[in-house]
């Protein structure tokens, strides 16, 4: 009992230790990673060499999946690029494989030693996170000795024998059982390795351990499904292309596992090599004997999986609470979730125009009901930022987690004010019957349209972190303000001209002009971390902003003394 005890511990220490690396890995070099995929899918010789490369990185061809998927569900690469790169992020995962399977005995102190001091005592930077790295690579090591140490003595357990007798000849068993292993342990590197060492121990026949083999790759594609399952339909394509591969290989590869097995005696001494090496020759020989059909592959999902077009488009669509795991992919998921609150801002914005025009009771409703939506999204998207792990954040992250986070609370501040807006106009100028002067309804039309557009570049510089689209934006803010000063001058001097129309909408008039303007502060605070981080904000603004009064601005602003 306690050898299977140990045995369980030592399992257990090598899924964390798999865990460990990738963890580390992304928090490292995750925006290099996605851009290295992002630049490589190009021709497919580039595309096999990155999916290769970043998952010997990651140590998971499903943290690789899932990063290309949000590429696909940004529309961004095409399905066939993208199961091209997945078949060599299956190669990658397997020459780890290879590599964890040599002895490595004399390496895992070591790795662990440096690894632990380096983590502890500079835990958040990126010596310290490479520490996490090694201490992860030390972990695979030491689980795999642990794993040899205690499966000898459980070896020689009659009950554990005839078990193993009853084995080598359900091939169809064996990689169900792989399968089945590789999605709770949520590794398949990590039970190839389980695998490889338990067939050196003697505890699972070589027949056996290749089924296992392929089940544990059939097992990872079913991972990645389950892990997208409620992605959106384009992100679930790439996963699904990919699994009906691995079946596809699974059914040509199983008729000739004895043919392999002899060939891997022949030609390969040592048992836990011939595991390693059947899983890098299988996952080579289906690169190889797919990547020509990545084409109609892509083209049959992107036929098979389409988008409905009668979708409900105001809940949250892309808050993947798998992606958590992968903290720059869950920032990602987040990104998208706060350009879609923005959208339903954008759409209350422009609504707001055809009331005041027409005194639509019915349109001001509907749009006041959308401030519900955007405040359900705000809600959404905070708690989804709360529950990524601040440790794992490079510090460009850390920066783009704060910039979300400050986009999401400016854009939940914008729909308030349009709904209070809303109401005005339907307490002081539609139900009372007032309306605009033509001077007056002009400039608010004008205002109006230079808020749109401001709101798109805004848009622009959160998606892009542009320096000059923010200084640009920066720009349109002293101009807005400008023309508010400016039009409520105007306003004054029509009511001393006794415009009827003018009197009766006066406060309204400029209650609106300065709403709009508050609106379009709101707007331009996404300038600010950007320009920040640029070093291009001036720090003669900083030293005045003691002396002068503070405008009536955003929270942001205010939280920024540095900014009127």
């Amino acid at each position: 009992m306690l050898h299977l005890l140990n045995l369980l511990a030592a399992i257990a220490l090598l899924v964390w230790g798999t865990q460990t690396v990738r963890t580390g890995i992304l928090s490292v070099f995750g925006e290099s990673l996605r851009h290295i995929l992002a630049t490589s899918l190009g021709s497919k010789p580039r595309a096999l060499l990155a999916g290769l490369g970043v998952t010997s990185l990651v140590q998971s061809a499903t943290a690789t999946c899932m990063i290309v998927a949000s590429f696909l569900d940004r529309n961004l690469v095409t399905t066939s690029a993208a199961l091209t790169v997945m078949l060599g992020a299956d190669v990658g995962s397997s020459l780890m494989a290879v590599v964890f399977s040599l002895d490595l005995s004399w390496l895992s102190p070591l790795l662990i030693f440096v690894g632990v001091v380096l983590y502890v005592s500079r835990q958040k930077t990126t010596a310290g996170r490479l520490g996490r790295v090694a201490m992860g690579l030390g972990l695979i090591t030491l689980a795999l000795q642990l794993i040899i140490q205690n499966t000898r003595p459980m070896i020689e357990a009659p009950a554990i024998r005839g078990l193993l007798v009853a084995l080598p000849n359900e091939v169809l068993f064996d990689i169900v059982v792989g399968s089945f292993l590789t999605v709770m342990a949520y590794s398949s590197l990590a039970i190839v390795l389980l695998t490889a060492t338990l067939a050196v121990s003697g505890l699972v026949p070589e027949t056996v351990a290749l089924g296992l083999v392929v089940g544990a790759n059939l097992g990872s594609g079913i991972l990645a499904v389950l892990t997208t399952a409620k992605a959106p339909i384009e992100a679930r394509r790439l996963p699904l292309g990919n699994l009906l591969f691995k079946i596809a290989g699974a059914i040509v590869a199983i008729p000739f596992l004895p043919h392999v097995h002899d060939l891997l005696l022949e030609w390969v001494g040592s048992i836990d090599q011939q595991v390693v090496l059947f899983h890098l020759c299988f996952n080579v020989g289906l690169a190889g004997l797919f990547v020509a059909l990545t084409g109609p592959m892509g083209k049959a999902m992107d036929r098979w999986m389409v988008a409905p077009t009668n979708l409900a488009n105001l809940r949250p669509q892309h808050l993947d609470l798998v992606a958590l795991s992968t903290p720059s992919l869950a920032i990602s998921c987040a990104e998208r979730e706060a350009l879609h609150q923005a959208d339903v801002i954008e759409t209350m914005l422009r609504g707001v125009l055809p009331v005041i025009r027409n005194n639509d009771l019915v349109l001001a409703e509907q749009l006041r009901q959308q401030d519900d939506t955007v405040d359900d999204l705000y809600t959404a998207i905070k708690l989804y930022l709360t529950q990524i792990s601040r440790e794992s954040l490079s510090e460009s992250e850390s920066r783009r987690w704060t910039d979300v986070m400050s986009f999401t609370i400016n854009m939940e501040q914008v729909g308030d004010i349009i709904e209070r807006i809303l109401q005005d106009v339907e307490d002081k100028k539609i139900r009372k019957d007032r309306s605009f002067s033509e001077a007056g309804m002009a400039e608010i039309v004008h205002l109006h349209e230079r808020l749109i557009t401001n709101l798109r570049l805004g848009m622009s510089v959160f998606l892009s972190s542009n320096v000059r689209e923010a200084k640009r934006l920066l720009e349109e803010k002293a101009r807005f303000r400008e023309l508010e000063h400016e039009y409520a001058t105007s306003h004054l001097n029509r009511l001393q001209d006794n415009t009827a129309e003018s009197i009766e909408t006066s406060s309204l008039h400029i209650d609106l002009i300065s709403d709009l303007k508050r609106i379009n502060s709101h707007i331009c605070s996404i300038a600010y971390p950007i320009l920040e981080s640029a070093g291009a904000l001036s720090q003669t603004r900083i030293r005045a902003s003691r002396f002068a009064p503070l405008e009536e601005e955003p929270a942001r602003d205010k939280t920024r003394s540095s900014r009127g």
